[in-house]
């Protein structure tokens, strides 16, 4: 594991131990029943054939900006676990354009924002970017989703499938 990971997972627990237990999606169904739970008012409609069974939900803040977080994690054959998928949303003061929230993100995840290798990404009517195992967009000012997918295991096809599945509550429910 790189330092940040590590970082990363003492930070939540830290938090998590700070803020009491985080209820965990309900359990007992499909993985995909599991990705329906709502999640800061989204829902995911499409999860790749093969993640990982083992989810958790987890509530940090980095840099001014509120993340509520859903993680698909699958056990390895040697022990321990990877993370196959996961979703964040990001809501904060920072995130008010896209400019802004590119440059948020590239602090975040120790990116060269010059050189940050993004595409145009389109979820409905708003916009985003995308590289290699990772979308994001913003849903409206303050309000950015993003959805990581291991590159390794799942293509390009499943990364878009899975990121336009993600769906505001309330727009769930209208085309459900």
């Amino acid at each position: 594991m790189t330092a940040r990971v590590l970082f990363t997972v003492l930070v939540c627990t830290v938090l998590a131990v700070g803020i009491g237990p985080v209820p965990p999606p309900p359990a007992g169904g499909a993985v995909k029943g599991v990705g329906m739970h709502e999640l800061a008012g989204f829902t995911v409609g499409h999860l790749p054939e093969g993640v990982g069974g083992q989810v958790s939900d987890f509530h940090t803040e980095w840099g001014g900006v509120a993340f509520s977080s859903r993680v698909w994690e699958r056990e390895l054959p040697d022990g321990g676990y990877t993370v196959d998928l996961k979703l964040n949303v990001l809501r904060g003061e920072r995130l008010g354009d896209l400019p802004s929230v590119r440059a948020f993100l590239s602090e975040y995840h120790e990116r060269d924002a010059a050189a940050w290798d993004l595409r145009p990404f389109r979820h409905g009517a708003a916009a985003g970017h995308r590289t290699d195992g990772l979308v994001f967009w913003l849903v409206e000012p303050g309000l950015v989703v993003e959805v990581r997918l291991d590159p390794a295991r799942f293509g390009e096809s499943e990364l878009t499938a899975t990121a336009l599945g993600v769906r505001r509550v309330e727009q769930a429910k209208r085309s459900g």
